[in-house]
């Protein structure tokens, strides 16, 4: 590939992304393909800060601190580690990105256009995967984590989810239904991939 490729796949807490995103790196690196796998929060200091005090807390912060702290990280992730492997020609497989504070950010009543004007300084994917899981699949694998984040509610995800799939609607994400066996999921999401990078199914 003469350039690299971004893309990200997006859906509820515990909808199935981190196990998607790895097992289509895995099938690109099959290709042949030089494919990365990584996530939001990142790993930078600012992504610590994140998963520390923001993700872990009883209450949650006002939205608008949340929103500018997700940017800081995500121009950080972005310059730090995505740009370089793009410059290079990877693939890299995002897990979570920028719709993602436009759906949790948007769902807890901050305006969508200003989330986007403080995220401008990273650029769109090449391509966005939403995984489509049912609220109640979702609310009953939440239940059943040892701890819970602020955000994995009920009020929270539906809402959450009506953005998401007004996003669909508007054509910036490609809908995959996540709540079939897992095979089955990264077989449609890899069919989608290939496609979008001409490879042969």
């Amino acid at each position: 590939m003469e350039r690299g490729w971004l893309i990200c796949i997006e859906g509820l807490d515990k909808s199935g992304k981190t196990t998607q995103s790895r097992l289509l790196v895995e099938a690109l690196k099959s290709r042949g393909l030089d494919a990365v796998y990584t996530s939001e929060p990142s790993n930078g200091e600012i992504g610590k800060f994140i998963e520390r005090y923001i993700l872990k807390r009883r209450e949650r912060l006002p939205v608008s601190i949340e929103a500018l702290l997700f940017a800081a990280d995500r121009i950080d992730h972005f310059e730090r580690e995505i740009k370089p492997m793009l410059s290079e020609g990877k693939i890299v497989v995002s897990d979570r990105y920028v719709y993602s504070s436009l759906a949790y950010q948007g769902a807890a009543g901050l305006d969508i256009n200003w989330i986007i004007e403080v995220n401008r300084m990273v650029p769109r994917p090449d391509l966005a995967i939403y995984l489509d899981v049912p609220l109640e699949v979702i609310m009953e694998r939440i239940m059943k984590k040892r701890w819970r984040s602020v955000m994995e509610t009920l009020e929270t995800q539906s809402k959450v989810r009506e953005i998401y799939m007004r996003l669909v609607r508007d054509g910036y994400l490609t809908p995959v239904n996540g709540n079939r066996p897992i095979n089955e999921v990264s077989q449609d999401i890899q069919r989608i991939v290939f496609e979008r990078l001409k490879l042969k199914v």
